[in-house]
C-alpha cells in the first residue's frame, strides 16, 4: 500500500488534482491533519472513512467551500488558492444535499445552472434536455424540483453538477437515502460518466459500492489518510489466505479456544454466539473441522468459504466495522 511518504514522489505529470499536506480545523478539533494524495486524469478515485474521519471537509476544501488552514491544492496544475474561479470551471460537484430550486421544475434549474457558467441560452436548454433525456427525467422536466422523488432529484442534482462538461466531478455520497432501483441506476450513470473520459472524486460509506466503481481508493480515519492503493492491491494480502464462516446451533463453551488448541495452524473468531470465523494461509479442511466441532457437542448448520472483499481490508487497516459506520450514518443523518 501507498504511504503519505510515497505519494509525493508519484508521478505528476498524469495528476489532475494533487493535494499537499492538507489542513483543517475548527476551533480545537483538527477535522483534516496533513492529508497528501493525487487523483489521476479519467481516474475513478474513492474516498472511504467513517463519520467524522474528514471526507467532507476535504471535499469541501477541494470544491472551494472551505478554505484549508495549510497546505495546498492544484487542479490540472493550478494553485487552488491563486486561481480559484480558473480550478472551478474545470469543476462539477454533486453535494450529498442537493442545492437545486424547489420551486423550479428541473428543466429551469438545469439552464439556471448552465447560466451560472456563462453558457450561452441557446445551448443551455439544448444541454438541459439531453440531460434530462440521459439521466431518465425527459417526462418530469417541467415538474417542479420539489415534487420529485429522493431518486429523482439525485439524478438531476448529478446532471446540474455536469451541465459545463466539467473535466473533474466531485461526488458526496451519491446514492445515500435513495431506493435500490434509483441507486443502481445513478452507479450505472457514474460507470457511463467514468467511461467517458471524467475524472471522479467520489466519496461513499457503501464499500462494495467502491469496490465496485473505483479504480483506487483512499481510507481516512481520524483525519488523517491511512492507505491509498488499487482495489487490486488492497485485496492482494487477504486473496492469499482462505476464509470461513462457520454457523452453528448449540454452540459449546470455549469452542474458540478449544479449536485453536487443535489446530494451531488456523485463527479463529468468535463473531456471535453461533457464528466462528477461520483463516488461513493455506487451505481450510472443512471436514477435520466440522466432525471436531460436532464431537464437541454442536451441530453445523452452515460452513462456506468466503470471498475476499473490501470490506475486509477496510476493517483490518481501520479497524473499524462496516455496520457501525452505516449506524452512525443512519443516527446522524450527516456526511462521513
Amino acid at each position: 500500500m501507498e504511504t503519505q511518504e510515497s505519494i509525493s514522489s508519484a508521478d505528476t505529470r498524469k495528476s489532475l488534482i494533487k493535494v499537499t499536506k492538507l489542513t483543517k480545523r475548527f476551533d480545537q478539533v483538527t477535522a483534516v491533519n496533513e492529508i497528501s494524495f493525487d487523483v489521476h486524469r479519467g481516474e475513478l478515485f474513492g474516498f472511504l472513512g467513517p463519520n467524522g474521519a474528514g471526507k467532507t471537509t476535504t471535499i469541501n476544501m477541494l470544491t472551494g467551500l472551505a478554505k484549508p488552514d495549510s497546505g495546498t491544492i492544484q487542479i490540472a496544475g493550478l494553485e487552488y488558492a491563486k486561481n480559484p474561479k480558473a480550478a472551478q470551471h474545470l469543476i462539477g460537484v454533486v453535494p450529498d444535499e442537493s442545492n437545486l430550486y424547489p420551486e423550479l421544475s428541473g428543466f429551469d434549474n438545469l439552464c439556471f445552472c448552465a447560466s451560472l457558467y456563462g453558457i450561452h441560452k441557446s445551448e443551455r436548454r439544448t444541454r438541459a434536455k439531453e440531460l434530462l433525456e440521459t439521466f431518465g427525467l425527459k417526462e418530469a422536466a417541467y415538474r417542479k424540483f420539489a415534487g420529485y422523488s429522493k431518486g429523482m432529484k439525485r439524478k438531476l442534482t448529478i446532471a446540474a453538477g455536469i451541465i459545463h462538461h466539467p473535466h473533474i466531478l466531485f461526488l458526496d455520497e451519491p446514492t445515500t437515502g435513495i431506493d435500490v432501483a434509483s441507486a443502481r441506476q445513478i452507479r450505472q450513470l457514474i460507470a457511463d460518466l467514468h467511461r467517458s473520459g471524467t475524472t471522479i472524486f467520489f466519496t461513499t460509506h457503501y464499500i462494495e459500492e467502491a469496490e465496485r466503481l473505483c479504480e483506487r481508493i483512499a481510507f481516512i480515519v481520524k483525519a488523517r489518510i491511512v492507505a491509498i492503493d488499487t482495489v487490486l492491491n488492497l485485496l492482494q494480502p487477504i486473496q492469499e489466505r482462505s476464509s470461513m464462516l462457520i454457523s452453528l446451533s448449540n454452540p459449546a463453551d470455549d469452542l474458540c479456544g478449544k479449536l485453536a488448541t487443535a489446530f494451531p495452524h488456523y485463527e479463529f473468531q468468535s463473531l456471535y454466539p453461533d457464528q466462528v470465523r477461520v483463516e488461513s494461509a493455506a487451505r481450510i479442511s472443512v471436514g477435520a473441522l466440522v466432525r471436531f466441532i460436532e464431537n464437541q457437542g454442536a451441530e453445523v448448520t452452515e460452513a462456506r468459504l468466503l470471498r475476499p472483499s473490501l470490506e475486509e481490508v477496510f476493517i483490518r487497516v481501520t479497524g473499524i466495522e462496516l455496520d457501525i459506520m452505516r449506524k452512525e450514518k443512519e443516527r446522524t443523518g450527516g456526511s462521513l
